[in-house]
């Protein structure tokens, strides 16, 4: 019996007891972004194990590596499968579309559970005019080309979005869309309705803080005790951030008249390690923000506006990735390292299942084995900052002022854009 084999199954004891009766991926929904900007990365085959460790169940790739897609068949797990912004312009070509899903979509399935084609990566906020006008078209046509192929009741076509879509989004019951994109966005939902897709938006309040740490919370921010805030709207109180960011843009979509579309968090995390000048970044602020979220996922727990909605998140990511352009932290959003090992104890708390009693224990996932490196497949865009909470009544445009935000003492939230400037709350 070789090593990764004697491992593997120590870990899957160790499974068994921290799930007695339970699989991880049936007490739990969890999305994880698997990124592979990196020489060091292991096979797609022993990142299975550490996927299950945490108990995901469904996995956003940047590209349609065709190592990974053969590597997960018959295992259960949901796959959201990427194109790069890059390959856009090429998918307005109705032909090129479906000989994208001929070769990249339809000989992984059904082995392969493939459900959702992201198109592009947050392209409407990338001052791009040419390729955010070529984004719906090829979403229209790889949706095509689905129904041609007779599988658009297993796979839906939709895109990922900043938070920088948001023109208002404190209180978060003032979400709205920038009137900017009203253009773009519009008929994008309308897609996205009529194909029963989901809405994807990344969103990092771990920017918030790095920007502003010395108004931003950080307990706010990372799931910890704190006051909290309250939305003057509608009185609801708000723990955390992301939390708010999610219920912004729910109101945004009510706004829009789509308050029907699911909204999937497509990229949310915190980094173990940074510059000097990214305060905030460690692997403590990385526990605590991961596992707590992970927590929060596994006890379906919805939002203030959506209490009864369950978390649709997707953390970023499962490894750190050595090649990432950017500062030290757009490296260290992993929570393996590429040998295998944890970054850091995630540390979350299991939580029992049946009868009247219950409680929590602190749990340490074992990695299975010891990775050796392998070569990486094709990467994708780094991860950028969003913008976040401006007041409706004090909009400044994105192409006249850098957006920062700013968090005071919980009683109110300071916003500076620039040269504006407006206390709320």
């Amino acid at each position: 019996m070789d090593s990764f084999t004697t491992h593997l199954l120590h870990f899957s004891a160790l499974l068994l007891l921290i799930f007695p009766g339970n699989s991880p991926a049936s007490v739990s929904s969890i999305g994880i972004n698997y990124g592979q900007i990196a020489d060091n990365l292991p096979p797609p085959e022993k990142a299975l194990p550490l996927v299950k460790s945490i108990g995901a169940d469904k996995l956003k790739l940047y590209d349609a590596d065709p190592k990974v897609l053969k590597a997960f068949a018959n295992t259960g797990i949901e796959f959201i499968v990427g194109i790069g912004n890059e390959y856009i312009p090429e998918l307005q070509d109705p032909a090129g579309a479906q000989s994208w899903i001929k070769s990249n979509i339809q000989p992984y399935l059904p082995e392969t559970k493939i459900t959702s084609i992201a198109v592009g990566n947050e392209v409407l906020t990338s001052n791009d005019t040419a390729l955010a006008g070529c984004l719906l078209p090829a979403m229209q046509n790889l949706h095509t080309a689905l129904v041609n192929l007779k599988l658009d009741s297993q796979v839906t076509v939709t895109t990922a979005h900043s938070l920088a879509v948001l023109e208002t989004s404190y209180p978060p019951s003032t979400g709205a869309f920038r009137r900017d994109l009203t253009g773009r966005m519009s008929p994008i939902l309308d897609f996205l309705s009529k194909t029963c897709s989901p809405f994807l938006i990344n969103a990092y309040p771990y920017f918030a803080y790095k920007a502003n740490s010395n108004q931003v919370s950080l307990d706010f921010v990372l799931f910890q005790s704190n006051a909290g805030i309250i939305d003057s709207g509608n009185n609801l109180h708000y723990d955390n951030m992301l939390f708010a960011q999610i219920d912004a843009v729910h109101a945004a979509l009510d706004k829009s008249g789509h308050k029907e579309l699911p909204i999937q968090i497509s990229e949310t995390g915190w980094p173990s390690k940074g510059d000097e000048d990214e305060v905030g970044a460690s692997p403590e602020n990385a526990k605590k923000y991961n596992g707590k979220l992970l927590k929060l996922v596994k006890q379906k727990k919805g939002t203030p506006a959506m209490p009864d909605y369950d978390l649709d998140i997707f953390i970023f990511a499962l490894f750190n990735e050595n090649l990432k352009p950017g500062p030290t932290s757009e490296k260290n959003f992993g929570l393996f390292k590429p040998d295998g090992t944890p970054v850091y104890d995630l540390g979350f708390s299991g939580v029992s299942g049946g009868g009247n009693s219950s409680h929590n224990s602190s749990v340490t996932f074992a990695p299975p084995a010891i990775f050796s490196p392998e070569n990486p497949s094709d990467g994708y865009l780094p991860i950028s900052s969003e913008v976040c909470f401006l007041k409706s009544d004090n909009i400044c445009s994105e192409e006249q002022h850098h957006l920062n935000v700013m968090g005071g003492d919980m009683d109110g939230i300071r916003l500076i854009v620039d040269d504006c400037e407006k206390y709320v709350m």
